[in-house]
C-alpha cells in the first residue's frame, strides 16, 4: 500500500507550491516509508510514498507510459488480486511489461480501456492518472471503499490525497469546520456521510466511483453499484458458491513479496481466513503467523452480555492448536490504551471509535514488527447478516440507523446556540431514507427480503465504511497493509441477492457462511456465537478517561466547551448507565473517550469554526 497526493491547476505556476507538495508527501510517510517519487509538469503534480509489497524494484512510482501520441502518468495506492488475468489480456493486445507490479497493469489497462478499466479490477485501490495530452486527471476508488481518496477544489485547482492531513498542508486548504461539520461529528460520528470529509471544502471520492478533472471542472461518476437479481440457486448450490468465493478471495490475497500474517480473534471470520491461509502456507512449506489482542485483567472483569456472550482467549487457543502455526498475543494495559487515543486521532484525522481505534493502532504496531501485510476478517457481518440488528425483529423493523438509535441523546450535548441551527432528526433521518431508497429490489420481493436489502445497503454504505476507515488508518499509521478478503465485490454482489432464510440458515447468525465452510474449522469455533471486536472490561479504563475529561471541563479555555455543554459532560462522567453511542462497541466509557478525542482534534489540528 501507499500514499498518494498531488494537484492539477490551469491557472497557477505550480512551482510556487513545490515546498507544500513535499510537505504533503511527507505527511504520508507512514503509508509509504520505503520509497518516494514525484512527477512535476506545468499543469500537474503527482507525489507518491510507497510501502513496497510486490515487485519492489520495478514498481516505483509515479510511473509513466506512452502509447502513440498519448502519455500517461499514474500514482497508485492499492493491491490487485487479478493482476495476472488483466496482464494476459493486455499482452494479447500487444502490450509488453518490464515488471510484475500491479501498478504497471493498472496504468496500461487505462491506456487501453480508459475509465472502463476499473470494471476489470478486483482489488482495493485509489489512484490518479494524468493524461498529458488532453490535460485531464482521472481519480478512481475501489468498489467497497477500502482505500481512501480525498480531494478539494480550491482557487488554484484540484488537490487530492490519501489522507486529510496531507490536504491540510496545502496553503489554500485550512482546517475549517461549519455547522454541518458539527452535525457530522455529533450526530453521525464516528461515521461520515458518504463523500463528506467533515472539514469544510474537503470531499472524498465515493466507493465505486471515479472522477475526471479538467479545465471544465470536476465530475464524479459511479462505475459500480449493487444490482438486484432473482436468486435461482438452491441452498446447496448457494453454499457451494459461497465456499468457492470465500476460499478464492483469500487465496488471491496471499500474494506478497514480504512477510504476511493474519489477524485471529477466535471468531468465525478471522478464523476462516487464517485456516484457508494456513492450508496454502503448508502446501508451500511455510508457517503462518497469527496475531490477537487482549487486555490486562480482562479475564478478571469480563461479564457475559447479550452482545458478548463469551470472551475470545479460549477460542483463540483452540485455533492456535488447530492451525499449528505461530501465534502472537498482544496484551494491552489501560495506560497504554488511553495514551493511544491521541495517536488514533492523528491517524484518522478526526475523532474516531475511541479505544476501539487505539487498541487496533497498538495491535498493528506490534504486527508490523514481524510482517508488512496482514489479512483481516472485516465486513463478513455486513454481507452475511451477522450483526444483532439483522436478526432482532424489533431493531430490524425500527426506522433509522440500527447502530445509532441515539440521535436525541447525542443532540442533548450540543450547546443551545448550535442546537438551534440543526434539525437533528431530519439531518440523520434524511440520510437514512436516502440510503434505504437506493437499495435495489425486485418488484415481487417479500417484506423480509426487502428489508434485508435495505439493511445490507445501510451496512455497506455506513457501518462498514466506518470500520474500513478504522482499519486503513490504524494499520497504515504503522506502515502495515491490511487486506480484507470478505470485501471482494464478487462476494458482495452474490450475497446481496441471497434470500434471508438462506443467510439465516437454521435460525443461526451467518448460518449460510458457517454451513458453507464446514471442514475448515473445529465445530466449537465454526458454530461459536458472534462476539464483537474485543474491548477492555477493566473499570480502570472508565476511571482514567473520566479523569481526563474532567480536567478538560475544568479548563474554561478547552476548545470543546465552545460546542458542548459542560454540565452534560459532567453528567456523562458520573453516569453508570451503558448508554450506546455507536453500536455495541461504543457505550459510556467510549463516549467519554470520544469527547476527549474531539477536544484533542480541535487543539491538534487548530480547527477553526465559521
Amino acid at each position: 500500500m501507499c500514499g498518494i497526493c498531488g494537484q492539477i491547476s490551469f491557472c497557477k505556476n505550480l512551482d510556487d507550491y513545490r515546498e507544500y507538495y513535499y510537505n504533503m508527501q511527507n505527511k504520508l510517510i507512514n503509508r509509504g516509508p520505503d520509497q518516494h517519487g514525484e512527477y512535476f509538469s506545468e499543469d500537474a503534480v503527482l507525489m507518491h510514498r510507497r510501502l513496497a509489497v510486490v515487485d519492489i524494484e520495478r514498481g516505483r512510482q509515479p510511473m509513466t507510459y506512452a502509447v502513440g501520441d498519448e502519455i500517461f502518468t499514474i500514482c497508485y495506492n492499492g493491491e490487485l488480486y487479478n493482476t495476472e488475468e488483466i496482464r494476459n489480456k493486455l499482452e494479447s493486445r500487444g502490450y509488453n511489461f518490464f515488471g510484475y507490479s500491479d501498478t504497471e497493469v493498472v496504468l496500461k489497462a487505462y491506456c487501453e480501456y480508459r475509465e472502463k478499466c476499473v470494471d476489470m479490477l478486483n482489488g482495493i485501490f485509489a489512484f490518479g492518472i494524468w493524461e498529458h495530452s488532453s490535460k485531464r486527471l482521472f481519480l478512481a476508488r475501489d468498489r467497497m471503499g477500502v482505500k481512501p481518496l480525498f480531494y478539494s477544489e480550491c482557487d488554484s485547482g484540484l488537490v487530492f490525497a490519501s489522507e486529510i492531513k496531507a490536504l491540510l498542508e496545502h496553503p489554500e486548504i485550512e482546517p475549517v469546520i461549519d455547522i454541518n461539520s458539527i452535525a457530522e461529528i455529533m450526530l453521525i460520528g464516528p461515521g461520515r456521510t458518504p463523500g463528506c470529509g467533515v472539514f469544510k471544502g474537503i470531499k472524498e471520492v465515493e466507493p465505486g466511483c471515479f472522477l475526471f478533472y479538467s479545465d471544465a471542472g470536476a465530475e464524479q461518476k459511479r462505475y459500480w453499484s449493487l444490482e438486484c437479481r432473482e436468486h435461482t440457486d438452491n441452498f446447496e448450490q448457494t453454499a457451494e458458491k459461497v465456499r468457492y468465493l470465500v476460499t478464492d478471495s483469500v487465496r488471491r490475497q496471499l500474494v506478497s513479496d514480504v512477510e504476511l500474517c493474519t489477524f485471529l480473534s477466535g471468531g468465525l471470520d478471522s478464523s476462516l481466513i487464517s485456516s484457508i491461509a494456513n492450508s496454502e502456507f503448508k502446501k508451500q512449506g511455510k508457517m503462518l503467523h497469527t496475531f490477537s489482542v487482549d487486555y490486562v485483567d480482562n479475564d478478571k472483569y469480563f461479564k457475559t452480555s447479550k452482545f458478548q456472550p463469551n470472551s475470545d482467549p479460549h477460542f483463540i487457543r483452540r485455533m492456535e492448536s488447530y492451525l499449528d502455526g505461530k501465534h502472537h498475543w498482544v496484551m494491552i494495559d489501560t495506560d497504554e490504551l488511553v495514551a493511544a487515543l491521541y495517536d488514533a486521532v492523528k491517524a484518522r484525522d478526526l475523532p474516531g471509535m475511541a479505544d476501539v481505534d487505539s487498541s487496533m493502532l497498538i495491535l498493528c504496531k506490534k504486527i508490523k514488527e514481524f510482517a508488512t501485510v496482514a489479512l483481516s476478517g472485516e465486513c463478513a457481518d455486513e454481507i452475511f447478516g451477522g450483526y444483532p440488528w439483522y436478526r432482532d425483529k424489533t431493531i430490524r423493523e425500527t426506522q433509522g440507523f440500527p447502530w445509532a438509535q441515539s440521535t436525541d441523546y447525542r443532540f442533548s450535548f450540543l450547546k443551545d446556540e448550535l442546537a438551534n441551527e440543526i434539525n437533528a432528526s431530519d439531518y440523520v433521518h434524511s440520510r437514512y431514507l436516502k440510503t434505504v431508497k437506493s437499495a435495489p429490489k425486485l418488484d415481487n420481493m417479500n417484506r423480509e427480503d426487502s428489508r434485508t436489502a435495505e439493511m445490507m445497503k445501510l451496512n455497506l454504505d455506513w457501518f462498514m465504511q466506518t470500520l474500513l476507515d478504522r482499519k486503513d488508518r490504524m494499520s497504515m499509521y504503522s506502515s502495515l497493509e491490511v487486506r480484507v478478503p470478505f470485501c471482494d465485490h464478487r462476494i458482495v454482489e452474490y450475497l446481496y441477492n441471497v434470500p434471508w432464510d438462506m443467510k439465516d440458515h437454521d435460525n443461526y447468525e451467518k448460518g449460510l457462511l458457517r454451513y458453507a465452510m464446514r471442514g475448515y474449522l473445529p465445530d466449537e469455533v465454526l458454530w461459536r456465537k458472534k462476539s464483537p471486536y474485543p474491548k477492555t472490561h477493566n473499570p480502570n479504563y472508565k476511571k482514567a478517561v473520566s479523569d481526563i475529561l474532567k480536567k478538560i471541563t475544568d479548563d474554561p479555555d478547552s476548545p470543546i466547551l465552545k460546542f458542548i455543554k459542560r454540565e452534560s459532560l459532567l453528567k456523562l462522567i458520573e453516569s453508570d448507565k451503558a448508554q450506546p453511542w455507536y453500536g455495541q462497541l461504543m457505550t459510556t466509557p467510549q463516549t467519554i473517550a470520544y469527547f476527549i478525542q474531539f477536544d484533542f482534534w480541535l487543539r491538534e489540528y487548530g480547527v477553526k469554526f465559521i
